[in-house]
């Protein structure tokens, strides 16, 4: 270095104060995946080191790789810091030995270094055996009882459950890219609004069959833009057709889904000319109060006062539906759960069992719903706007893929397709 000049590279720290050691191990697709990567790249992010004790590679499609690491790091907090964050990558502690479970003092209140879930297949390590979570969903804390551990919602934990802490005697398995099953191929390279719409249309299609086969439920989750850009026809086809077998929503959808059905408007515009309906804007309202006047939304299908729509498919088909209520609702319809546990509840216990969830036109359900599902279930989002399929996998719901399109005209596309399939 010339006299004078400031050193301004990086700091190389000497490996003989690199005195925290661990070894780790992960197993899997980790090459295609690029799992191997990340875990590399997250030793360095954490100003640590690594040296590669042991890889194999995985000479079929199935057959998966093994990678067995010595990391060091310059003090116990960096240390803690990649740990976890390696944890999130299925890269775990060698003989770790059992997780540390603790005593929950008070309801709702959790030990302070309680373990936080992914939403990646988890086991933990109880009595030298290893146990797979149940009920596996990101953002909750891990119990452990009569041999069986579980996921369950920091307000709903009690006083005495033993809770999962520290990041010991725990193994994450990440979905890894399948290399010989139907996967999202057609979203290879990530969110495009350049794509082909008819392509991701088939794909999606195909996912829906291989649910179907797979006795596995297709749950869509819809924003009331699928009403204002005219896909009710195509979602009640795919409804009336056994191709959906749950409806997740707000309210908005179900009054404007009413409000189209029963007067063919769509926040007071015409759907026949897209013409502005005289005094149209009250008949939201008189939607809402025709529902009342039934009693409900089943009632006024059974009366014969609802005769389409996409809640009058799913009466007519027995498909259940749960309508989220907001701050922001008018009425609201007296289906809809204003309670938001309530209603967080009802959205969990009808995902039990999806295999795929179609996300259309709705930012704030797809994330919420994201948030509730294992990343073993796939997610098509389908939005004219690039940066709502985004925040959702953004959110940590990796497995989501987008689709930008008009809701409406992908709506009547998948209806036709899968209808057309073998």
């Amino acid at each position: 270095m010339p006299p004078g000049q400031r050193n301004t590279q990086p700091t190389v720290y000497n490996k003989s104060f690199m005195h925290l050691q661990e070894v780790v191990e992960a197993e899997g697709h980790l090459i295609d995946s690029h799992v191997m990567e990340n875990i590399f790249d997250k030793v360095v992010e954490h100003q640590g080191r690594f040296e590669v004790e042991q890889f194999r590679i995985g000479r079929t499609n199935s057959e998966p790789s093994y990678l067995r690491l010595k990391v060091e790091a310059p003090s116990s907090e960096l240390m803690a810091h990649l740990l976890e964050d390696l944890l999130s990558l299925g890269c775990a502690a060698v003989d770790s030995g059992d997780a540390v479970l603790r005593a929950v003092e008070r309801d709702c209140c959790a030990p302070e270094d309680f373990y936080s879930s992914t939403n990646h297949r988890t086991f933990v390590r109880y009595d030298q055996q290893w146990l797979e979570v149940e009920n596996q969903r990101m953002d909750a804390l891990i119990l452990v009882s009569d041999g069986r551990a579980w996921c369950r919602r920091l307000r709903d934990i009690r006083a005495g459950d033993r809770v999962v802490c520290g990041m010991r005697g725990i193994r994450v398995a990440p979905e890894s890219k399948e290399r010989d099953r139907l996967a999202f191929a057609f979203m290879a390279n990530g969110i495009s609004s350049e794509r082909q719409v008819e392509t991701a249309v088939r794909q999606t299609a195909a996912l829906i069959r291989q649910a179907l086969e797979q006795k596995l439920r297709v749950v869509v989750v819809a924003g009331p833009v699928v009403v204002h850009t005219g896909g009710v026809q195509g979602l009640a086809a795919l409804i009336r057709g056994g191709f959906v077998h749950v409806l997740l929503s707000g309210n908005a959808l179900g009054v404007h889904d009413a409000e189209a059905a029963l007067f063919g408007t769509s926040l007071g515009v015409r759907l026949a000319d897209g013409r502005q309906e005289e005094h149209g804007h009250r008949n939201h309202m008189r939607a809402i109060n025709a529902i009342y006047r039934a009693g409900g939304v089943r009632q006024a299908v059974e009366s014969g006062r609802l005769r389409s729509g996409i809640l009058y498919e799913c009466v007519r088909a027995g498909v259940p539906f749960v309508l989220a209520g907001s701050l922001r609702d008018d009425g609201p319809l007296p289906d809809t759960i204003t309670d938001m546990n309530a209603a967080q509840d009802a959205y969990a216990e009808q995902l039990k069992g999806a295999g795929l969830v179609l996300c259309l036109g709705s930012m704030l359900h797809s994330i919420a719903t994201g948030n509730m599902l294992p990343s073993w279930v796939k997610i098509v989002c389908v939005d004219i706007n690039p940066a709502v399929a985004t925040k959702v996998s953004d959110r940590g719901t990796g497995q989501a893929v987008g689709v930008v399109a008009d809701v409406g005209m992908f709506l009547d596309l998948l209806a036709k397709t899968v209808a057309a399939q073998p």
